[in-house]
């Protein structure tokens, strides 16, 4: 996430923009961008989305990485981070390079996290339980899944998903398209 905070704080500059005129494009607040661009708070994708909009720019612009051609991705490298408001954590199981179709993450859902709203959006969801378990509704039908367990189906379909224990669950998950 550091490296989207530099990223909108550098477009600003570029675009001699102060933090008052970006505020008043975006419906944000001075502290919130100023609390943004220093890296001390959290930033939802409906906000990140705002923000592109005032630089005019496309939201893949903050992900954007230069191609890298050392396919691994060692375990140093693997980098936690999360989405504002929510209880899990992703780690990116992959590098960037050109034509990339799928994104591999671990992610781990705190104990009795559930998801707010159904989602429903284009592509695939795979999601294999590495520990814990998970109860995912897909489609309205539930599907109870242990460690050593599996699911795969269209993201097109309204899904949810929630950790129903008192300790994390952590999944491999790869959904297509890529969003990072």
């Amino acid at each position: 996430m550091d490296e989207i905070f530099q990223k909108i704080k550098q477009l600003r500059f570029e675009q001699r923009m102060t933090l008052k005129e970006l505020s008043e494009k975006t419906d944000l607040s001075v502290s919130f961008l100023s609390q943004i661009e220093r890296g001390t708070s959290s930033l939802a994708i409906t906000s990140l989305k705002k923000i592109a909009d005032a630089f005019g720019v496309k939201m893949v612009h903050f992900f954007e990485e230069t191609e890298n051609s050392n396919h691994a991705v060692k375990k140093q490298d693997q980098k936690p981070f999360r989405i504002e408001n929510s209880d899990y954590t992703y780690i990116r199981l992959s590098n960037n390079f050109t034509d990339r179709k799928m994104e591999p993450f671990l992610v781990t859902l705190q104990p009795k996290h559930k998801a707010n709203e159904n989602a429903s959006h284009s592509g695939e969801e795979f999601y294999y339980v590495l520990s814990g378990a998970i109860l995912i509704t897909v489609d309205q039908t539930e599907y109870y899944l242990q460690e050593g367990e599996a699911i795969h189906f269209p993201s097109s379909f309204p899904h949810t998903w929630e950790n129903p224990l008192d300790q994390e669950t952590t999944l491999l998950s790869v959904i297509t398209p890529v969003i990072f």
